[in-house]
């Protein structure tokens, strides 16, 4: 088999195991859903986040010891992950070859022709282990394999199944997601400018890999110095940009062998020894070289406190920030979560959503709850965002933990954050109208959510009597009241008699009503009130998990009168509710 042929059935294999990585990540026991598949193997192949984290936390998580020996295979024998594996390059490739369909050989070679701008990816990749380095892990946002996850989740899917039930049994929503459609696009896009433009320019794994690259001992090159004639087949069809007709950037070079398949000569091979044209590499280790990558590791450092500057994690952080179950405390959080999106796309609620502005600068499009959106609250029953996590950023729960049952009851139940009544907007509260939804939905057992009984007087609700038979009341004048007054919820009771017990209204309306029985004292001449019986929620915060059931179902739209804040999480010690 050619290699170029191997490589297209590598490149193939790896890019339908990620679509497909990405279809089954859906709760359910299903052909189509998650039932114990691998679905982080490909983003634990990352070195890049492996490093990145290994800075940020001083601590490696197990399963991205796979990234270290991507990293180390790279030193033997090159980019090969670029060219075999990253289904981003992929799909980089094939956009690429569509928008030169037709260009001449001389044309496709002048694009191919490598430039000091490709040293900008390694610039980015000084930036970004640098502000690792000071805990500020911003890698997710161009490292490849997060961002295809993240745009291929979170944008391209709910677009093709919105809602017809084969990826998703409902219509899936994020918020801001058209800032990662976008990104992706411009992305796919920038390869009618410049084949693989993203892996040239900007890539900062590909810088790693680069940086790896330099050393391999077998690496693509030519097998004579000789002069080539002027057909440059291998540099039009070059996907890195590494002049393989001349002096070799051995760096940049993707291996995608298509040098090696189109050399009319046979000059081009793959052994182990240099390029006998001569080689150099990406990034210049010359003195001025080496400054610009010192400068750009430092300005990383230092802008490391600057993704900070909303105090995300602080005493000033928003009180709506609130994360998954499961998740580390923010401090560690913001060290280990890549956004990937993963844990975003297996919620079954769709709750779980990219922080735009909620989590700061810092925190951009890393995950949070947003109980407005979505089918319901944080299922009791649901530990599966924790279970993806490809960083252990948001860590694995057993149902026992996250319930506080078995072994962990002494510890408590899980708590998310907790609820609390706007009594300027609770219908009960501020409205004088019945309802007990929050109270219904609340899943905690005793109910975090308890009311209170009690009566209040109607507007215009204080009525003569102008005779009384039995539990009928004749009103002097008729009563008006803006709802049902015989849908149970109101009640008569004598006027100047407060400790008496109200008796409840079951028909009637205009000139009479009807009581459930007879009123005590009623006569005619006298006055009666009538009264709305109401059922005011209060929140107990020791039992409140934050699940938010309770704020998704509240009937009232716009702000809900019932509201979830992170006050109390269980997660960190500067979210407690009392200062």
């Amino acid at each position: 088999m050619r290699i170029v042929v191997a490589r297209r059935v590598s490149q193939g294999f790896f890019l339908l195991l990620f679509v497909w990585f990405c279809l089954v990540a859906t709760v359910g026991g299903g052909f189509l859903q998650l039932r114990g598949w691998p679905i982080n193997w490909l983003l634990s192949l990352d070195p890049l986040t492996a490093l990145g984290t290994m800075l940020a936390t001083h601590t490696l998580y197990a399963p991205l010891l796979w990234g270290l020996g991507v990293l180390a295979l790279t030193f033997f024998i090159g980019r090969f992950f670029c060219g075999f594996a990253c289904p981003l390059g992929t799909l980089n490739q094939m956009t690429g070859w569509l928008a030169r369909l037709g260009r001449a050989a001389k044309d496709r070679a002048e694009d191919n022709h490598p430039g000091r701008a490709q040293a900008v990816k390694y610039a980015l990749l000084a930036f970004f282990l640098g502000c690792a380095a000071l805990g500020g892990l911003q890698t997710g946002l161009l490292d490849p394999l997060p961002l295809v996850f993240r745009s291929v989740n979170l944008a391209l899917l709910p677009l093709a199944d919105p809602g017809v039930g084969v990826v998703h049994d409902a219509p899936r929503h994020y918020e801001g997601v058209w800032w990662i459609g976008l990104m992706f696009l411009a992305i796919l896009a920038l390869n009618a400018v410049r084949p693989r433009f993203f892996c040239r320019f900007i890539c900062p794994l590909g810088a790693l890999f680069g940086l790896a690259a330099r050393v391999a001992p077998w690496r693509i090159g030519k097998a004579t110095d000789k002069t080539c004639g002027d057909c440059r087949l291998c540099e039009s069809h070059c996907e890195g940009g590494c002049r393989p007709s001349g002096t070799l950037v051995v760096s940049e070079c993707l291996l995608c062998c298509n040098c090696l398949d189109r050399c009319p000569s046979g000059r081009i091979g793959f052994a182990g020894r240099a390029s006998a044209a001569g080689e150099t590499a990406l990034p210049d280790f010359s003195r001025r070289g080496a400054v610009t990558l010192l400068a750009a590791g430092a300005a990383g450092a230092m802008s490391a406190p600057l993704w900070r500057v909303e105090d995300a994690a602080g005493l000033g952080r928003s009180p709506s920030l609130i994360r998954p179950p499961g998740s580390l405390d923010e401090e560690r959080f913001l060290a280990r979560c890549i956004r990937c999106g993963q844990c975003l796309r297996v919620c079954p609620s769709n709750i779980i959503q990219p922080s735009v502005t909620t989590a700061g600068l810092i925190g951009l499009w890393t995950p949070i709850l947003n109980y407005r959106l979505g089918r319901s609250g944080c299922q009791p029953n649901c530990i599966a965002c924790g279970q993806v996590c490809p960083t252990a950023a948001i860590r694995p729960l057993t149902l026992q933990e996250k319930l506080g049952q078995g072994d962990h009851a002494a510890a408590g139940p899980l708590r998310l954050g907790t609820a609390f009544v706007d009594r300027t907007r609770c219908l009960p509260w501020a409205m004088g109208r019945p309802c007990i939804v929050c109270q219904e939905v609340c899943p905690v057992s005793p109910k975090a959510i308890f009311v209170r009984e009690v009566f209040e007087p109607v507007r215009g609700g204080r009525l003569p009597l102008a005779g009384v038979r039995g539990s009928t009341l004749a009103l002097a004048r008729p009563l008006a009241v803006s709802g049902n007054a015989a849908s149970g919820d109101y009640y008569v009771r004598l006027l100047g008699a407060p400790e008496a017990n109200p008796v409840r209204l079951v028909g009637g309306g205009g000139a009479e009503l009807a009581l459930a029985a007879a009123l005590p004292g009623a006569a005619s001449g006298r006055e009666v009130e009538v009264l709305i019986h109401l059922m005011q929620p209060h929140v107990d915060p020791a039992r409140c998990v934050g699940c938010g059931m309770c704020e998704h179902e509240c009937p009232v739209s716009g702000l809900r009168a019932i509201r979830v804040t992170s006050e109390n999480e269980s997660r960190s010690g500067p979210g407690r509710m009392l200062a």
